[in-house]
C-alpha cells in the first residue's frame, strides 16, 4: 500500500476514533454492566428472596385489572410481565404515547393504595440500561446520535483493519514491556481490538441497525414503495398486521385463557410476557412474547391473536420467521447476548470492559504522540483532549459506581442526578486540575465509590459479602467481589498515573511540574 494511502486511512481512523470514543466508552461500560441486569436486580432486593405466588397468573390477571381501572388509557397498549425469570412478581408497562412516557406499574399489597408506579428509567439498573445507547442524553435525540457514533464506530474498524492487518500475526501477541510505556499501550490497544474484532463488527452492525435502521428506511418509504413499505415489514417488527381501534366495545378474553389457547398454538413457547392493544375495543389484540429452547442463535418466538376470541393470527418460532424477522433478531439476540447463557454474558462482560479500554487507550495514544518533546509547555489541543478524556470516561466510571451505591442506600429515589452530579462534577475536576493529578485523583474516586459498592449493599440490604456466601445469594456475593476486584484495580491505575507523572517524561502533559 502506498505511503499517502496508509496515512489518509491512519487520519480516518485516529480522526473518527477521538470523534465517538468517548461515546463509546460510555457505551461499552454501561453496557458490560448491563448483561447482568437481571442479576443486578436480584442483588438490590431487601431482606428474603421474594417467593413466587400460588398463582402466577391470577395475580398477573388481578395487576392488569387494576391497573386498567386506575389508568383506564393503559388501555391502548400495556406489556404484562409475567412472574419467572423477569422477578417473581409481575409488573406491567404503560407507554403513554401523549406525553413520550414509559410507566412501570407493580403490585402493592395494600389494595386500598393505588398500584406502585414509577417512571421507566428511574432506578438505577433502568438508568444504566438507558446510559448504554443514549450517554444519558434525552432520548430519542440521544438514540440517533449512538446510530451516527455506531457508523463511524464501523469507519475506524475498518480503517484500523487496513492499517495493522499487515503486521498482523507478527505483532498479535507483542506486548513488548520497558520505559517506552507508549509502546506498551500501543501494543495493547492493537492486540485488544484484532482479537475482538468479531465483537466489534456484531456491535457496530446491530447498534447501527437497531438504533438508527428505522430512519434509514425512511426514503425507500417514499421514493420506492410509495408509502407502503412500513405495511410490509409490519410483521417482521410485530409479528401480525396492525390494526386501528374499532372504537366499539368487545370483550377481551382473561389473561389465562389467552396463554391457553397460545399454548396449543405452539406448545414449545415458554412465554415471558403479554403485549396487549386496544384492550375492551371489538379490535383487541393480543401478542404472547417467550422463548423457544433450540440451539440457535435466535430463541425469541411469540403467538399473536385477536384478544376477544382467542383466534391465531399468526405463530412465529425460530425456524418459521420470516428472513427479515430472523436478521433482526438475530442481531438483537447478538447484541445484547441472549443466548448461550451465562459462558455468553461473561464473554461479553470481559469483551465490553475491552473494547471500553480499547477507546481509553485510543485517546491517550493520540496524546501522547502529539505531544512536544523538547518543551515542557504542551500544546493547549493535548491538554484540552487529556482533561475530556479523563473527566469523561473516568466521570462515567465514577458515576456508574455511585449510582449502585445510591441505589442501594435510596431504591425508590430517581437514579439520574446521582449520576449526573458525580459525572460532571469530574468534568470539571479535569478541566481543572493539571492532567496527571486529575487522572491521579478521579482513578482513586472511582477505586473509593466502587469499593463502597459491597458496603452500601451491606447497610441498604442488611446482608454483607460474607452472609450473602453463606446463604447461597450469588448474585449479591459476585457482584460484591467483582467491585472490590475492580476498586482495587482502579486503586492500582491510581498509583501508576502518579508513579507516571512524577518518573516519566516531565516533557508530558501527564508529568507532574
Amino acid at each position: 500500500m502506498k505511503a499517502a494511502t496508509l496515512r489518509r486511512f491512519l487520519a480516518l481512523h485516529t480522526w473518527v476514533g477521538l470523534f465517538a470514543g468517548m461515546a463509546l466508552f460510555i457505551a461499552f461500560y454501561a453496557g458490560a454492566i448491563t448483561v447482568f441486569s437481571h442479576e443486578i436486580s436480584d442483588w438490590n432486593r431487601t431482606g428474603a428472596a421474594a417467593q413466587v405466588a400460588e398463582d402466577p397468573i391470577g395475580r398477573s390477571q388481578q395487576l392488569l385489572d387494576r391497573l386498567l381501572k386506575e389508568h383506564p388509557e393503559a388501555a391502548e397498549s400495556v406489556y404484562l410481565v409475567l412472574p419467572g425469570e423477569h422477578g417473581p412478581q409481575p409488573s406491567a408497562y404503560w407507554y403513554e404515547l401523549a406525553t413520550d412516557t414509559s410507566h412501570r406499574f407493580t403490585f402493592d399489597e395494600d389494595e386500598d393504595k393505588p398500584l406502585h408506579e414509577s417512571l421507566f428509567g428511574q432506578s438505577f439498573v433502568e438508568f444504566i440500561y438507558d446510559l448504554h445507547f443514549t450517554a444519558g442524553l434525552p432520548k430519542p435525540f440521544g438514540t440517533y446520535l449512538f446510530g451516527v457514533v455506531c457508523v463511524l464506530y464501523g469507519l475506524a474498524l475498518v480503517s484500523g483493519v487496513v492499517i495493522y492487518a499487515p503486521g498482523f500475526f507478527k505483532d498479535l501477541f507483542a506486548l513488548r514491556l520497558g520505559k517506552n510505556l507508549k509502546r506498551l499501550w500501543q501494543d495493547a490497544h492493537n492486540a485488544i481490538g484484532i482479537l475482538s474484532l468479531p465483537f466489534h463488527v456484531i456491535f457496530a452492525w446491530s447498534g447501527a441497525v437497531l438504533t438508527i435502521g428505522l430512519l434509514l428506511m425512511l426514503p425507500f418509504q417514499s421514493l420506492v414503495y410509495d408509502g407502503k413499505l412500513m405495511q410490509l415489514v409490519e410483521t417482521d417488527f410485530y409479528g401480525a398486521p396492525q390494526v386501528p381501534p374499532a372504537h366499539a366495545p368487545g370483550p377481551t378474553l382473561p389473561v389465562r385463557e389467552l396463554l391457553e389457547r397460545g399454548k396449543r398454538a405452539m406448545p414449545e413457547l415458554q412465554v415471558e410476557g403479554v403485549s396487549l392493544t386496544h384492550v375492551g375495543d371489538a379490535n383487541a389484540r393480543a401478542t404472547l412474547y417467550g422463548v423457544v429452547e433450540q440451539r440457535q442463535l435466535n430463541q425469541l418466538a411469540a403467538v399473536a391473536m385477536k384478544a376477544g376470541t382467542g383466534e391465531v393470527i399468526n405463530a412465529f418460532a425460530p425456524r418459521t420467521m420470516t428472513p427479515g424477522m430472523l436478521m433482526l433478531r438475530g442481531l438483537q439476540a447478538l447484541h445484547y447476548g441472549n443466548f448461550g447463557r451465562d459462558a455468553v454474558k461473561w464473554l461479553y462482560f470481559v469483551l465490553g470492559l475491552a473494547g471500553a479500554f480499547l477507546f481509553y487507550s485510543g485517546n491517550l495514544l493520540w496524546i501522547e504522540s502529539r505531544r512536544k518533546r523538547r518543551q515542557p509547555e504542551q500544546p493547549r489541543r493535548t491538554r484540552v483532549m487529556a482533561a475530556l478524556t479523563l473527566g469523561v470516561c473516568l466521570g462515567c466510571v465514577a458515576g456508574v459506581s455511585a449510582l449502585f451505591v445510591f441505589g442501594a442506600l435510596f431504591p425508590q429515589a430517581k437514579a439520574a442526578p446521582a449520576y449526573f452530579a458525580v459525572f460532571f462534577a469530574c468534568l470539571l475536576w479535569a478541566g481543572l486540575r493539571q492532567p496527571a493529578r486529575a487522572g491521579h485523583e478521579l482513578l482513586w474516586l472511582c477505586a473509593l465509590l466502587t469499593a463502597a459498592i459491597p458496603l452500601a449493599g451491606w447497610w441498604g440490604m442488611g446482608e454483607h459479602l460474607f452472609a450473602a456466601f453463606a446463604e447461597g445469594h450469588w448474585h449479591r456475593f459476585f457482584i460484591d467481589a467483582i467491585a472490590l476486584v475492580m476498586a482495587l484495580a482502579y486503586a492500582r491505575m491510581a498509583q501508576a498515573t502518579l508513579r507516571r507523572g512524577r518518573q516519566g517524561d516531565s516533557n508530558s502533559v501527564w508529568a507532574l511540574r
